[in-house]
């Protein structure tokens, strides 16, 4: 799986961030790998990301893996910052999710089917 991560494209990451932060104030996430891996085992992860930069790796190693397992849509933001900012913290975070998209279920649809559409072409 590692090496499908880094074909999604910039502005589908871009649109993720997004879609993350209209959640966050119209919908409903969780930060932090713990919280994360408890939606997607739960079935309550409607869409995950985590961060490319996080030492060690361990942190967010078995996130991908889960989500495949549960036909969850993952993406991989290039930064802890960038993934923070969206979360709205102020510091870095290493992974996300989004519970209930709110204002932004027509993009979150939208991206799962981009990304799923992109993890069809590389299986």
């Amino acid at each position: 799986m590692t090496e499908n991560k880094k074909e999604i494209p910039k502005e589908l990451i871009e649109k993720v961030l997004q879609i993350i932060e209209k959640a966050r104030t119209s919908g409903k996430i969780k930060k932090g790998t713990n919280e994360v891996t408890k939606a997607i085992e739960r079935g309550k992860a409607r869409l995950v990301a985590a961060a490319a930069d996080v030492e060690p790796k361990e942190i967010v190693m078995h996130i991908p893996i889960l989500c495949e397992e549960k036909d969850i849509p993952f993406v991989e933001i290039p930064t802890k910052q960038e993934l923070g900012a969206a979360l709205g913290l102020e510091v870095g975070c290493a992974s996300g999710v989004v519970l209930e998209a709110g204002d932004a279920k027509a993009a979150l649809d939208d991206a799962v089917k981009k990304l799923k559409a992109l993890s069809k072409e590389k299986a």
